[in-house]
């Protein structure tokens, strides 16, 4: 095991990497190799798949298979050590039928094909065991590689895992790119052949930031088409008396689908961390029995579950070890999700969810109603945008921030609580992501009508922020490192990598990163972004937020 994607990180003097008989996220050694191996194996597909392209060869499953494949290797995701064992065996189906396709299009054109090694040809083993023993040729450890480049694969392979994460998030809504799937089987062939050129690797890492951006772009019109456009909502967090279903993750089809099923079942449906923003949908929000939000972000979710007298949904990321508070027994996962021994519903049929909702006693009382504000995703905020203008123009308002991103238990997050406390009246809070629990909850007042906190979405919502800041710029006729905003930007997993490549990629300037960096990063790549990126570590926040409105 050789583990290095997320803020948990093990990194001490003596290590860096988790690399013992589990990870910190809970991901046991076996789980973690066989993840590299099917990582491996997508890049043997992407060999062929990105050279069979440009003979005319296309292969669905293939460009479907990797995102797909991809996403479950992200921070907990996917820990049930059997699925990726199928995975694996299914992504050498698919490449050699894909190796078979690429040499007939070549010798069909009188050509020659690439005499290709590594990935491409490796044969894996049909057991655990034997998986287990291969894992060392499929490690992202390589002794005697130039550190540098080291961390720019990392970054670029992390990206690449955010991206297809969110790529899968909107073949779920019916949107797909030929374009997309054309890009990831280049970057990812590009990684197979081992690349050290230091200039080359960034060069991909910010083409890898463009392709999430086009990603997102496609998530987000298929969210609109499917759900409608989001709206300022006021969403109950407290609970209602009555049985209860909590959904957690990222996935609004899944939650649909669950409140198509316990219509008239007198169960109520709860959201839970990212799944918040899930309020603000016409089409979601016009069923009576999605009665709230429970709970916080997924750190929080062994006290939050064990408590939630209802069954629970696990979507997508981000789970942990459900056996710690006793709930097992009634949480489901679906889509990219596992666990051992936890129910999987892969046909969307959730009636052993509902099953178990009604066999637990459910909420007994109301509580007392406490509520957030919800839906200011960019038609909303562009939708005053005069307002907001005018206001600047006046002197109301002086800044903007953007808090947002991961959240996560390390030390050092509460930098973003009093952050957000300590900003001043006279500026706006746009935020996304399940960091915004940090301080979603208190009372932020608002400037001439204007919301101080406005919170944009999921971190799914990402593009959106970023039209915000586009429109803004429009507006007052200048470039987005001109406007009066700094992005504050908390990291935990693959998904913010890629966030960060767009930002980047994009040219945007002055992003503080925090709590830590990624350990993959080099003091001297650490150094690279901060030259050419003006990127800024956290520090302490009320220093920061003195220094930001000092330069602006």
């Amino acid at each position: 095991m050789y583990c290095i994607q997320c803020e948990q990180t093990l990194v001490n003097n003596k290590v860096t990497g988790c690399q013992f008989k589990q990870g910190k996220c809970g991901k046991e050694a076996e789980t973690a190799d066989l993840q590299d191996l099917l990582i491996y194996m997508l890049e043997g597909i992407a060999q062929y798949a990105h050279r069979a392209r440009s003979y005319g060869v296309i292969d669905d499953e293939a460009d479907r298979f990797i995102p797909e494949a991809f996403f479950t290797t992200l921070t907990n995701v996917n820990f049930d050590a059997s699925r990726f064992v199928k995975m694996i065996a299914q992504a050498a189906v698919i490449r050699d039928r894909l190796r078979t396709a690429y040499e007939n299009a070549v010798q069909g054109k009188g050509d020659s094909p690439d005499m290709l090694a590594g990935a491409a040809v490796f044969v894996p083993e049909q057991s655990l065991e034997g998986l287990r023993a291969q894992a060392v040729e499929a490690s992202i450890r390589e002794e005697g590689v130039d550190p540098d480049v080291h961390g720019l694969r990392c970054l670029i392979l992390y990206g690449l895992k955010g991206t297809a994460a969110y790529c899968e998030h909107a073949m779920v809504l019916g949107k797909t790119s030929p374009e997309i799937f054309a890009a990831f089987h280049e970057y990812l062939s590009f990684l197979a052949d081992k690349p050290d050129d230091i200039a080359t690797l960034f060069d991909v890492a910010m083409k890898v930031g463009d392709l999430n951006l086009k990603v997102m772009a496609l998530l987000d019109e298929g969210g609109h088409e499917r759900f409608g456009i989001p709206e300022p909502t006021v969403v109950r967090t407290t609970p209602v008396k009555g049985k209860a279903i909590l959904v957690s993750g990222h996935d609004l089809v899944d939650l649909e689908k669950i409140l198509i099923q316990t219509q008239g079942k007198g169960i109520n449906v709860y959201t839970h961390g990212e799944m918040l923003p899930a309020h603000s949908y016409p089409a979601l929000k016009k069923y009576s029995h999605l009665v709230g939000n429970y709970g916080t972000a997924w750190q929080n979710q062994q006290t939050e579950f064990a408590e939630f007298p209802g069954a629970i949904l696990m979507t997508s990321n981000c789970l942990i070890d459900p056996n710690v508070g006793g709930y097992a027994k009634r949480i489901f996962t679906s889509g990219p999700v596992g666990w051992p021994g936890l129910v999987h519903i892969s046909d969307k049929n959730f009636s052993p969810v509902i099953e178990a909702a009604l066999a637990e006693k459910g909420f007994e009382n109301d509580q007392v109603e406490r509520t957030v504000t919800v839906g200011f995703g960019r038609h909303a905020v562009l939708g005053v945008a005069d307002k907001v203008v005018d206001a600047v123009k006046q002197g109301a308002i002086k800044h903007f921030f953007l808090i947002g991103g991961c959240d996560g238990a390390a030390p050092g997050r509460n930098y973003y609580t009093e952050f957000a406390e300590n900003t001043p009246d006279d500026t706006v809070m746009l935020t996304l992501g399940c960091g915004k629990y940090r301080f979603n909850q208190q009372a932020h007042g608002d400037i001439g009508g204007i919301p101080r906190l406005l919170d944009v979405g999921q971190c799914n919502d990402s593009y959106s922020a970023i039209q915000i800041a586009v429109a803004l710029a429009n507006a007052f006729e200048c470039e987005v490192n001109d406007l009066p905003l700094t992005l504050i930007v908390s990291w935990f997993e693959q998904k913010a990598a890629a966030v960060l490549l767009t930002l980047l990629s994009l040219g945007i300037r002055n992003i503080h990163l925090g709590p830590s960096l990624p350990a993959y990063l080099t003091p001297n790549l650490i150094n690279i972004l901060v030259e050419k990126f003006d990127l800024k570590p956290t520090g302490d926040a009320r220093q920061d937020i003195a220094a930001i409105l000092k330069a602006s």
